[in-house]
């Protein structure tokens, strides 16, 4: 990976490192308040729709001062956003409902990176040296950590099968960390080199998303009704609050991308590992907490080390 020096970085001030923090804090949040839920694509569509509802008025705000001067580069990338988003939320909810907080939510926010120096190293010719290296390691021991430490080497050694819920959050961690690679490429570019502003590359993406998500449970095979009016009875207040929430956590993010490098803006955003493995232990109870809370805090060493390889 070519090597930028660090004299023509703009600094990671106090100020761009604060507003990291509050979106990694936020952005925990709100993913506890969606674990909890257990909803599925359902509750998705519901998010995107109070996200639409509440930030219209900023929304439009932006739209009216900047989408004219939008061309195909820009809305294709907003499109581009918003489908690997969908993608991203119905395998983060899934995840949520099929295996622990602790699991899923590290392991997504931690694979992104592996995801990447991997296809980089293999696919397009880069070199990531011992210390980028290292920091994959890192993440790989961090990985293993969530999935039971020591305890996992015992059930390995005497060829006892994994929990399936185990399994199952290991198996849609990855996949959700995935799309998250995804989308960070697409949004980074249009807030970075594109012109799209932060919002609107967050709410006009939002709004490609609801179709998209109304689509996709039309197509998906369900055992009975759709029945939204119940789902909005049920989960209404959740949808709201994560629909208030979510923007705030990531368009903090993509404007702290504007100000610094992204390579240390994305791994910085990762304390939030920390807190969904705390608050997975201690507010949900999930087991190992010890283990997932070294693994959380390996996998975002590993992370930052690999930035900055």
């Amino acid at each position: 990976m070519p090597a930028c020096a660090t004299a023509d970085r703009p600094p990671l001030t106090p100020f761009v490192l604060a507003l990291i923090l509050l979106a990694a804090l936020v952005h925990a949040g709100w993913n506890l308040v969606a674990k909890t839920t257990g909803g599925d694509l359902r509750f998705a569509l519901l998010t995107a729709a109070a996200v639409a509802l509440v930030w219209s008025p900023a929304g439009a705000w932006v739209t009216w001062r900047e989408a004219g001067g939008y061309g195909p580069l820009q809305w294709g990338l907003i499109v581009a956003s918003g489908a690997v988003h969908v993608l991203y939320y119905g395998a983060l909810l899934t995840g949520y409902r099929r295996g622990d907080l602790s699991v899923v939510y590290p392991l997504a926010r931690g694979t992104g990176p592996l995801i990447t120096a991997m296809v980089a190293t293999t696919w397009l010719g880069e070199r990531l040296g011992p210390h980028g290296w290292a920091g994959v390691a890192g993440i790989v021991a961090g990985i293993v950590l969530l999935a039971g430490g020591p305890a996992l080497w015992q059930r390995l050694r005497h060829g006892q099968a994994a929990d399936p819920r185990l399994r199952a959050g290991l198996r849609w961690g990855a996949l959700t960390g995935l799309f998250i690679a995804g989308y960070s490429v697409v949004d980074g570019y249009a807030v970075k080199h594109a012109g799209v502003s932060p919002i609107a590359v967050d709410y006009l993406g939002n709004l490609v998303r609801l179709p998209l998500t109304l689509a996709l449970l039309w197509a998906w095979p369900r055992r009975g009704p759709m029945d939204l009016a119940g789902c909005l009875r049920r989960w209404w207040r959740p949808a709201l609050l994560i629909g208030a929430l979510s923007p705030v956590s990531y368009v903090l993010v993509l404007y702290a991308a504007t100000l610094a490098p992204l390579s240390q803006v994305a791994p910085a955003r990762e304390v939030s590992m920390l807190v969904a493995a705390f608050l997975g232990g201690q507010l949900l109870g999930e087991r190992d907490r010890g283990w997932r809370l070294l693994g959380a805090a390996c996998i975002g060493l590993g992370v930052v080390v690999l930035a900055t390889a």
